[in-house]
Order: structure tokens, then C-alpha cells, then sequence
């Protein structure tokens, strides 16, 4: 293939910021792990010595900061409103050695933002994606507006799905209007819940066959994570699983995927 000059590419994008190391984690339904995966992803990629932050961008039903227990004094809110600057909102996660921008919890007002201010949020998260190896984008489930907008500015986006037969519906679904959307989008899907490794390419490649079939799409396999009991206890707990249980088949499942997205 042949390389294009950066002047060039600069042109073809309109002079638009370029993101730097950013991962969307979207998925077609809540209540397959997305934010669970969001979390446990930003923190393995800061024990690789990455920099990184997690953006919080389930504009609806934000909860990173409810799954961790913090009471952060500034959220994507005041950022939205127009309050501060988006990297004044950063928060440092001690326990994970990552960033934090944490959404509006409680809140559904952040789901009605219009285009032009999401546009520039966007942009503003490109900008500050300059400032860390990698950002880890929560997504709201569903393919609603603000989900595709913000999914559009980032360079992988990780689709999460369990076996559930609505959970792959949806998740195909994602993935068929994000790639008619932009068609060389980097788009990979993650098993999450799997009772095993095997079980959870077998769940894969459901969702491969109909994409290959009705999209002439191959998205490939990011990782399988296996159904894993420690999670829930740390959900309950509200403290990171790498911290807690480093060595149980959930954490070294979601290590690969982190190595996998480095190289």
C-alpha cells in the first residue's frame, strides 16, 4: 500500500486533529460488562507503562465513577456546560495509575447535547489525546447519535457482546451501521462472560458469518473473557480486579487483549 505524505493526509482529513492511541468500547445492549471492560482495559494498558485516560462518554447513564467509588468534584457535565476546559476535568485514578474524565452520574441531560457541542467535544478529545499514549472511550450502549459521533474521531473501537442472542443481534448492528458509516474504521469484537476460551470463538464466529455474510466484513477477534466470579466481587466492592485478583482468568484474559492492542 502505498504511504501517503503527511501534508497529503493532513489535506484529505480537512486539517483535522489527529487522535493519538484512542479505543472506543461500544456495545449494541447494556449489561454485557462494557464499562466493567472499559475500566479493567485502561488500567492493564497503565501497568504496560502507557499513559492513559478514560473518558467516560456514556453521555446518558455514566457510571465509571459509581464502579470505582469516587466522588470526583468535576465531571463531563461541567465540561459540557462550558464551566472548564476538558482537561481540567482529568482526575488521577491512584489505584489504577490512569486518568479519569468522569460523566454526569444520575444524569440523562448529557444525552441531549447537540451535534455542533459534541463536534467540538470530539475535537477537544482528539487534542487532549496528545497528552497520553492511550484513551480508553466508555461508550453509551445502543447506536444512537452521540454514540456513533464519538465513536467517529477514535482509531479501534472494541465491540463487546456475550452469547446472549440480543447481546449479538445488537452488537451486529453496531458494527454494520458503523461500517457502512466509515467503512476502514478499525472495528474488532470482544466476547465478554464466555464459559470458556472455545465457547467464546464459537460465539465469535456467530457474529463473524454474519458480517462476512451481509456485509462482506471481517472484524476480527480481540479476546475472549472468560466468566470469571471475581468480577462481580469487585464490581460489588468498587475496586479495580487488577488490583484485587491480578492472576484470575478474567484479568489475564483482559492483559492479552491489552497486549494484543499494543503490538
Amino acid at each position: 500500500m502505498q504511504e501517503t505524505s503527511p501534508t497529503t493526509e493532513q489535506a484529505a482529513a480537512g486539517a483535522r486533529p489527529r487522535s493519538n492511541g484512542m479505543i472506543a468500547v461500544a456495545s449494541g445492549k447494556g449489561g454485557v460488562g462494557k464499562t466493567w471492560f472499559s475500566i479493567t482495559l485502561s488500567h492493564a494498558l497503565s501497568l504496560k507503562g502507557r499513559k492513559t485516560l478514560l473518558f467516560d462518554g456514556d453521555l446518558g447513564l455514566a457510571n465509571v465513577d459509581i464502579q470505582l467509588g469516587l466522588m470526583p468534584k468535576h465531571d463531563l457535565g461541567s465540561v459540557v456546560s462550558g464551566k472548564m476546559a476538558l482537561n481540567q476535568a482529568a482526575l488521577p485514578f491512584q489505584d489504577g495509575g490512569f486518568d479519569i474524565i468522569a460523566g454526569h452520574s444520575g444524569s440523562g441531560n448529557l444525552a441531549n447535547v447537540s451535534p455542533n457541542r459534541l463536534h467540538t467535544l470530539g475535537e477537544d478529545l482528539i487534542l487532549l489525546s496528545s497528552a497520553y499514549q492511550n484513551v480508553v472511550l466508555d461508550l453509551g450502549a445502543g447506536v444512537e447519535r452521540t454514540v456513533r459521533n464519538l465513536a467517529n474521531h477514535v482509531d479501534t473501537i472494541l465491540v463487546v457482546t456475550t452469547d446472549e442472542p440480543t447481546a449479538l443481534t445488537d452488537a451486529y448492528a453496531f458494527i454494520k451501521i458503523t461500517h457502512m458509516e466509515r467503512p476502514n474504521k478499525d472495528i474488532r469484537v470482544v466476547v465478554n462472560m464466555a464459559n470458556s476460551t472455545k465457547e467464546g470463538e464459537r460465539t465469535y464466529n456467530t457474529i463473524l458469518k454474519a458480517c462476512q455474510g451481509f456485509l462482506k466484513f471481517s472484524p476480527p477477534l480481540a479476546g475472549v473473557i472468560r466468566r470469571d466470579p471475581k468480577v462481580r466481587d469487585t464490581i460489588r466492592a468498587q475496586a479495580p480486579l487488577l488490583v484485587r485478583f491480578p492472576n484470575t482468568e478474567a484479568a489475564l484474559d483482559v492483559n492479552a487483549i491489552a497486549d494484543n492492542l499494543v503490538g
